[in-house]
């Protein structure tokens, strides 16, 4: 029987390379998107789904859009890691989340998934990976985009004792074709161009979009009321990333670490050049403490329950390097 799916965050990295899969099916595919929303990412499907107009963060215009929905996928959130205070972080990620587990409740939806972060999971204490049984301490470093996801998380646990069926993903470090906007692209990106000297000491874990946008739709398929998933692949530290990156590009590999006292001082210096010595916009301070640590998570829950495949970060930086080549994105 044909499902009726409404996807919110469909214009993003991760939810449109989801509406991308879902839309290969014979389901009916709605796209939450605002006016205003750029439909770049969306070319090619459009004509196989149904937009509907609304806005996470507006509680009313979710009522239409949610009408007859039996599955949401819930990928609409703002990533910001800069040191600047943005406001839009908790109405999007935390108010914008209560508004569709809300919406999703009073008109039935058979099933949510909250695509969420591996920041509201945690921060390893050494190299050991976390699960997702660990104990949210992201804010001993006062990223404000953890502490938002982990208040959408805590707002879709209540949810479910209120009894809505919602199942929780935790992407790690996403690079893949048809990163458009330059989130984990902007290090392939600048790297590239010979815009980060230096490397960070700590490590990150990284996975391919399309890998996340099959596993989020295992999620929904088999994944486990009230569980989280984390969506994960290879642990490593910023410089064999970085090493990746040159060996695949053919620039020159980056040799100077750069540890997070360091990189205070050299921020202030170049804050005082209004030119920034042509450095990545990458290096502010709020992202370099988080690189600094090791953000390494063990991803066989979602293996062993969902089926998840895993191949080596290789291929997802030549995938998103290629990508970005062909259209003559990195100049």
């Amino acid at each position: 029987m044909k499902k009726k799916i409404l996807v919110t965050g469909g214009t993003g990295f991760i939810g449109s390379r989801l509406v991308h899969k879902l839309a290969s099916d014979a389901d009916e595919i709605r796209v939450l998107v605002r006016r205003s929303s750029d439909l770049t990412s969306l070319e090619g499907v459009l004509d196989r789904i149904t937009l509907v107009y609304g806005d996470v963060t507006n509680r009313q215009s979710l009522d239409s859009a949610m009408d007859g929905i039996d599955q949401v996928y819930h990928s609409a959130g703002l990533t910001y890691m800069g040191d600047k205070r943005n406001p839009l972080l908790q109405a999007i990620n935390v108010e914008g989340t209560k508004n569709i587990l809300d919406v999703s409740l009073k008109a039935g939806v058979r099933r949510v998934v909250h695509v969420s972060s591996i920041t509201a999971v945690g921060i390893c204490d050494g190299k050991k990976p976390l699960d997702e049984t660990s104990v949210w301490n992201f804010d001993r470093i006062g990223l404000e985009y953890a502490r938002t996801k982990h208040q959408a998380e805590l707002a879709v646990a209540e949810a479910i004792d209120n009894g809505l069926d919602c199942v929780i993903v935790n992407p790690a470090y996403v690079f893949g074709a048809g990163d458009i906007n330059f989130n984990a692209g902007r290090l392939i990106k600048d790297v590239y161009n010979r815009k980060i000297p230096f490397y960070p000491l700590g490590g990150v874990c990284v996975i391919d979009v399309e890998i996340v946008a099959e596993t989020i739709i295992a999620a929904m398929e088999k994944g486990r009321c009230g569980e989280r998933y984390i969506i994960g692949g290879d642990n490593v530290s910023f410089k064999k990333l970085a090493d990746t990156i040159c060996d695949i590009s053919g620039v020159p590999k980056i040799i100077l670490p750069l540890p997070f006292w360091m990189a205070r001082i050299l921020k202030s210096m170049l804050d005082m050049n209004k030119r920034r010595n042509n450095i990545s916009k990458l290096f502010n301070l709020t992202m370099f403490r988080v690189a600094s640590e090791n953000l390494y998570y063990d991803s066989s829950k979602a293996v062993r329950e969902l089926g998840m495949r895993q191949e080596p970060h290789e291929n997802s930086i030549r995938s998103a390097f290629d990508w970005y080549q062909k259209r003559n994105m990195l100049s």
